[in-house]
């Protein structure tokens, strides 16, 4: 049999390495490669094609060269670290203590209209705005089709250039479009209505029938131009601001006709995942607790 040589101070100097270091991802170019690569791409778009030849093969070789940084095995490097003592003391004499009060808890509606009266107001709403729309179109050039494809003029490029007696006759695309645009739109702000009107309980008919048309036919004022150059540059807005009252009437309206629900049956995301909410939680936790109290 063959003697072992046990050497102390080698396993002690071994052990001491393990001690004080710790293995780090070893460090690598190729993410800034890719993402260089990557921005090539991009540039090419709108520059020549051979630059995005040279993205192209600069992103397939960060790719590679990524991977053969982690696979079969992923690359470390052993960083040196300097043992101390540390010692933490706390220069407070006392604990510090939040005193709750009521203004603390969060205020909110008893109840709110349903995602269902949201849904209903914002079809009824969107049926009144399209009569007005309508009626503007036939009084103003004998033509319902008028509006439809001056909506649709949003989503499909060269109608900027089309004259009056192309935009009063009928299209199919824009007819198609024109719907899709009008119904997802009048469905969002009716969702939108019935998460408002709640903060607006004394006057609902004021904020949803004339405050929110008003502060939105604002905005659209302001940017029209960069959204819709045709629309910009033939809307009427006065019978665009009276749709849009319209639709704030009726949707309002037709919101209050539901019945409302409890708010504790729709809690928010962060309280159905736990978070601390003032006003939230403490009712969740008494509740928590009675029931509790009620098994034993």
């Amino acid at each position: 049999m063959q003697e072992q040589n046990h050497n102390p101070a080698q396993a002690g100097t071994q052990a001491d390495t393990h001690v004080n270091t710790i293995a780090l991802p070893a460090p690598t170019a190729w993410p800034f490669v890719l993402a260089f690569g990557l921005a090539l791409l991009a540039t090419a778009l709108v520059t020549t094609p051979a630059i995005g030849v040279l993205g192209g093969v600069l992103t397939v070789a960060a790719c590679v060269g990524w991977f053969r940084e982690v696979l079969p095995h992923e690359k470390h490097e052993n960083v040196h670290l300097e043992p101390y003592a540390l010692n933490v003391q706390s220069v407070r004499t006392s604990v510090a203590r939040i005193e709750v009060t009521a203004s603390h808890r969060a205020r909110l509606p008893v109840e709110t209209p349903s995602i269902r009266a949201g849904i209903d107001g914002g079809i009824a709403g969107g049926v009144a705005m399209t009569g007005l729309a309508l009626l503007y179109g036939w009084l103003g050039y004998h033509s319902i089709w008028y509006p439809i494809n001056l909506l649709a003029g949003a989503a499909i490029p060269g109608w900027a250039a089309y004259t009056t007696a192309q935009l009063v006759v009928f299209h199919m695309d824009g007819f198609l479009i024109a719907s899709v645009i009008h119904v997802v739109s009048c469905l969002l702000v009716g969702l939108l209505y019935g998460a408002m009107l709640p903060m607006f309980p004394r006057r609902p008919i004021l904020m949803g029938g004339f405050i929110a048309p008003f502060l939105w036919s604002g905005l659209l004022y302001s940017s029209i131009n960069i959204v819709n150059p045709l629309l910009n540059s033939r809307i009427d807005w006065g019978w665009f601001v009276a749709s849009q009252v319209a639709f704030g009437l009726v949707a309002g309206f037709f919101v209050n006709l539901h019945t409302n629900i409890r708010t504790r049956q729709y809690l928010p995301f962060a309280a159905r995942m736990g978070l601390e909410m003032p006003g939230l939680m403490g009712e969740s936790n008494q509740k928590n607790d009675s029931a509790g109290s009620g098994k034993l």
